[in-house]
């Protein structure tokens, strides 16, 4: 492992071996704005020198509320070198949130990209009294804010008159430094500010390089798509990887127009989380079904090829034989369609399923998962090319330690382990054992290979009025293999049976209806119970992949889908399930009312 660098200083070790010409790119008002590497790390000198200007010193905190961008990544450098905390804010996060995070982190600055993002957090701005100053990064209205255009302008003309004074800040940043606070989601309680410092994420960067799936050097000059929110530390570490590495990161605007993203930069690797990946995979298969004739016969084959694929036991014979034809006739045109230099994906956040992986290994592409807490850095697992099983989270990277508890709770040891969460020593106690090891608070066992399973949350485990146990993470991602099922949350605690509350995939449905010739709308009287005859009979059938006491016995099916926005999923997508149960206290009550 290398040791003694700081976060800047391993991007910097990147413009050495960028053969682009690009550092990075954002995608903005539906145009490409490509920056040099020369471009980048003087406007992170100047961004700097000008927050030092306004009496940024070691140690302060200063708020970044942005979308993905280039000004995103020069802000956080600028930061760092100063030996300054990033603290990074989610887009999706609402006013009064903000408004907690920056007076808990002692904010003397907060950057935010736009309007936007900055109205919801306009009406709390003034009664934030650490905040001297707010710094917007695009055009605003806002008449207290300063201009990063103009900050640069500033810094560059400090620069000119003392260009030592840039190196002088950065020599006093050591890797024991804090780097950022990063508030963790909040799914029982207000946000904890994780502190990482320099040596947390760096090592985890350095001991993530060799599990990259792809050969540095061959694919060098390749680009890298960024779509993950850099407020969350599993894209902000590959982010500084990729920098490290020599690579340009492409920022894109939205997510929904991803598909002409993928044609234009044609990436060859991306991070992503399991729901991308599930509308992917949707949305292959409603085309192939809108298909007619032969088209359609071939497409729907080749899709149920790759569908029962099993990348642990790859076909042989004539079965190796039809899965080269349904890769010329269908698979290749896949590939060409996401760009044609997708080499693969690696996804995160929450688990992926099996039936997925398995998927889009039969495609042609490496798909990969990790495991990690913010706590982490993040990476505590990764699957990689030759150590890759369907299901698991693969093995534990190079400086980790990681050991089961007697109750199956996942625990972890090393480097990237947090110091602690800012003013607040008693949480930081009930997970930071004195010895070093950080309790991840999920359950999980190792095969006799050392690869790693995760079987759910500890305090999401709950016991049946019977006295079994139900792990409702397996359960959610079993009902989540029908393509008819967009959501699910398993209920059942001190119940006699596990019931759940399903949300359709309506186009799915839809497109159901219509392929069997089924004239109904949502505005008929009977159309809900037709729904729910397509849900029911899913039911049953992935009922039978589950142990008896864990099978779905009655569910509600709910019109709406669980979003960060509405309050029921935080922001890096795990589900609330108290405000869920709280919400949904009606229809949980009419499931159990007849027993």
């Amino acid at each position: 492992m290398q040791k003694g660098k700081t976060l800047f200083q391993i991007v910097e070790e990147g413009k050495k071996v960028n053969k682009s010409g690009v550092f990075s790119a954002v995608k903005r008002g539906g145009k490409w704005i490509e920056t040099s590497p020369e471009e980048f790390f003087n406007k992170v000198r100047w961004f700097a020198l000008a927050l030092h200007d306004l009496g940024i010193k070691k140690g302060d905190r200063i708020a970044l509320h942005s979308e993905n961008s280039t000004e995103w990544f020069i802000s956080d450098q600028a930061i760092l070198s100063l030996g300054a905390v990033n603290v990074p804010i989610y887009t999706t996060q609402p006013g009064d949130q903000i408004k907690y995070i920056l007076e808990d982190s002692e904010a003397r600055i907060y950057i935010y990209s736009t309007d936007k993002l900055y109205d919801s957090f306009r009406p709390f701005a003034d009664s934030v009294e650490n905040l001297e100053h707010r710094i917007s990064i695009i055009s605003t209205n806002e008449s207290k804010a300063l201009s990063f255009d103009d900050l640069l302008e500033k810094g560059k003309a400090l620069d000119e008159k003392n260009p030592e004074l840039f190196s002088e800040l950065q020599g006093k940043v050591s890797e024991d430094d804090l780097a950022s606070f990063i508030y963790t989601s909040g799914t029982t309680g207000l946000p904890k500010g994780v502190m990482l410092t320099h040596g947390n994420i760096t090592s985890n960067v350095m001991n993530s390089i060799s599990r990259i799936p792809f050969d540095i050097d061959k694919n060098r000059g390749g680009k890298l798509l960024s779509y993950l929110p850099l407020s969350h530390i599993f894209e902000r570490m590959l982010n500084y990887l990729y920098y490290n590495i020599g690579y340009s990161v492409w920022y894109i605007e939205e997510v929904e127009q991803i598909k002409d993203d993928l044609n234009y930069v044609k990436p060859i690797f991306f991070a992503t989380v399991p729901r991308l990946l599930e509308k992917i995979h949707t949305g292959l298969l409603e085309k192939m079904r809108k298909e007619s004739g032969l088209k359609q016969k071939i497409g729907l084959w080749a899709m149920d090829i790759a569908d029962n694929y099993d990348m642990s036991n790859p076909p042989s014979g004539f079965a190796a034989f039809k899965h080269k034809i349904a890769d010329k006739l269908v698979y290749s045109k896949v590939r060409e369609g996401m760009g044609g230099n997708l080499l693969g994906m690696i996804s995160g956040g929450a688990a992926l399923a099996t039936n997925l992986m398995n998927f889009y290994t039969a495609l042609g592409f490496m798909c990969h998962q990790g495991y990690g807490l913010t706590e982490t850095s993040p990476v505590i697992c990764v699957t990689t090319e030759g150590a890759t099983k369907a299901g698991s989270v693969g093995k534990v990277i190079d400086g980790v330690e990681v050991k089961i508890a007697e109750d199956g709770e996942i625990l972890c040891k090393g480097p990237n382990v947090m110091k602690g969460y800012f003013k607040n020593p008693e949480a930081t106690r009930e997970v930071l054992s004195e010895d070093g090891w950080f309790h991840t608070g999920d359950v999980g066992e190792f095969d006799t290979e050392g690869f790693l399973y995760i079987t759910d949350r500890k305090k999401d485990i709950f016991k049946l009025s019977t006295g079994k146990y139900v792990a409702p993470q397996h359960v959610e991602n079993t009902m989540l293999k029908s393509r008819f099922i967009e959501q699910s949350v398993v209920l059942g605690a001190k119940q006699k049976f596990c019931s759940a509350l399903i949300v359709p995939n309506m186009d799915a449905i839809t497109d159901k209806f219509k392929q069997d010739g089924v004239n109904v709308s949502p505005n008929d009287d009977d159309f809900e119970e037709k729904v729910r005859v397509i849900i029911q009979k899913e039911v049953d059938t992935l009922n039978e992949k589950l142990p008896k006491w864990e099978q779905i016995k009655r569910f509600a099916l709910l019109d709406d889908l669980f979003s960060i926005e509405s309050g029921e999923l935080t922001p890096t997508m795990k589900t609330k399930r108290r405000v869920i149960h709280e919400k949904y206290k009606m229809q949980i009550e009419r499931i159990y009312e007849e027993q």
